[in-house]
């Protein structure tokens, strides 16, 4: 059974992440501060963490990357009443694999977790280290490879700039990594007029 670690200051923030959790028959543990958290984790070994980025002692930020010193493949979603774009910067840089604004929307929630899971099983699989190679975040990577997971078919560069907080040079970069891995496949498409535009797929 999949096993689902709460971090969150509020009471009923986790009531609520319980049952969402409950609903789709996951195992959860819950942490009220941070540093609980990460005595949990040590614990219990769950599968994924949610982690709410306001928190007293140590905030999401901190918390995930204490977690990180102790496993660099579980998924970490944080959840945050907060937009801006140095903040989740701020959670990717940190090792966070996704984030999620609240309020929670259950259907949302539920989804980012069953992919989050996946791209886990998968980053597991190849036991990435913090950096993969030179200049290539393994958190990056697999933020980058939970978005194309998500996709039913082909996506360009500013796809997925525009949903994740990623430069364009920095997405492209990753694409090509991912290319010379054998994961992605490059697919052109031709339009009437100038060069064709790369879409990009997990094989």
């Amino acid at each position: 059974m999949t096993h689902v670690l709460i971090a969150d200051d509020s009471e009923d923030i986790r009531f609520t992440l319980r049952e969402i959790c409950t609903f789709a028959h996951w195992h959860v543990s819950e942490a009220a501060t941070g540093k609980e958290a990460v005595h949990v984790f040590q614990t219990v070994s769950p599968d994924i963490v949610l982690i709410d980025y306001h928190m007293p002692h140590w905030d999401g930020i901190r918390t995930t990357k204490e977690i990180r010193k102790l496993n660099q493949t579980v998924p970490i979603i944080i959840l945050t009443v907060d937009e801006r774009q140095e903040i989740a910067d701020s959670f990717l840089d940190a090792g966070a694999t996704d984030f999620s604004l609240k309020p929670i929307k259950a259907p949302d929630l539920l989804s980012r977790i069953r992919v989050n899971l996946k791209v886990g099983q998968l980053t597991k699989a190849e036991q990435s280290d913090v950096f993969v190679e030179k200049g290539i975040n393994a958190a990056t990577l697999r933020a980058i490879k939970s978005f194309l997971l998500q996709q039913s078919k082909p996506v360009s560069i500013n796809d997925i700039k525009n949903n994740l907080p990623i430069a364009y040079q920095t997405v492209h970069r990753y694409l090509n990594y991912l290319e010379t891995q054998g994961v992605v496949h490059v697919i052109p498409e031709y339009g009437k007029t100038g060069r064709p535009k790369n879409k990009y797929q997990l094989v």
